[in-house]
């Protein structure tokens, strides 16, 4: 029970936050690639929890991608579990479409690539700060599940974060993101800079060192909370 699922959908590094912090709490961190081929485990008392992380793919996808049909399978089995589910960007896509929610691209247009402000709403206050700026880098966007609870949004992507009853949290935002991860992400050859939505390196670069910092201390404290 001291194991938590990480489901990537890349061959990321594994020095993200939430890998980190999670080790610091005590618990084994099992890293599954379905991407390359691995398998997902039984949903059963052997693991306490699972994050399911970002991707370049998208839900849209799921047709035309094998694996990608069986992780909503696997999610929805761990749902109906009571398991702890937290899904990031993708991740939280993959859950409001288990959860029965149209996800897609935004109708504007627009992407988020940078730190974007959002805002709680009433029932959020207890989960996400006022005036808080978090990692952001997608195009398509989730609508709320039937039963779930809105807690964030955005200027320009209106649905930013839910929760579904006790045991499974969604946000659209990365907060799994350091600093010195982001600044990979600028390097990279799939940036988003000059798509509409997207800030500028300028913009990102004034924003961040304050906006990780926060971000981190609050998403190490978001785990606390809910992996225990």
């Amino acid at each position: 029970m001291r194991t938590i699922i990480l489901l990537d959908h890349h061959d990321n590094l594994g020095d993200d936050i939430a890998n980190q912090h999670l080790t610091d709490m005590g618990f084994n961190t099992d890293i599954r690639r379905p991407v390359n081929g691995d398998s997902l485990p039984a949903v059963n008392d052997e693991f306490h929890g699972v994050i399911i992380y970002g991707g370049a793919m998208n839900v849209t996808d799921r047709e035309e991608l094998v694996y990608l049909k069986k992780e909503i399978q696997w999610i929805d089995s761990c749902l109906k579990a009571g398991k702890k589910v937290l899904g990031i960007c993708l991740g939280a896509q993959l859950i409001a479409h288990v959860l029965g929610a149209k996800v897609g691209p935004a109708e504007s247009g627009l992407c988020e690539f940078g730190y974007y402000e959002i805002k709680p709403t009433e029932a959020g206050k207890n989960w996400i700060p006022d005036s808080f700026f978090v990692t952001q880098a997608h195009f398509q966007e989730f609508d709320i599940p039937e039963g779930a609870t809105l807690l964030a949004g955005g200027e320009i992507f209106k649905h930013q974060a839910f929760k579904y009853g006790d045991n499974v949290f969604a946000f659209q935002f990365h907060p799994e993101i350091s600093e010195s991860i982001f600044n990979r992400w600028q390097d990279s050859d799939w940036a988003f800079f000059g798509i509409p939505g997207a800030q500028t390196r300028e913009q990102q670069d004034e924003i961040k060192r304050q906006a990780s910092h926060v971000q981190e201390s609050w998403f190490r404290n978001f785990l606390d909370e809910f992996f225990v």
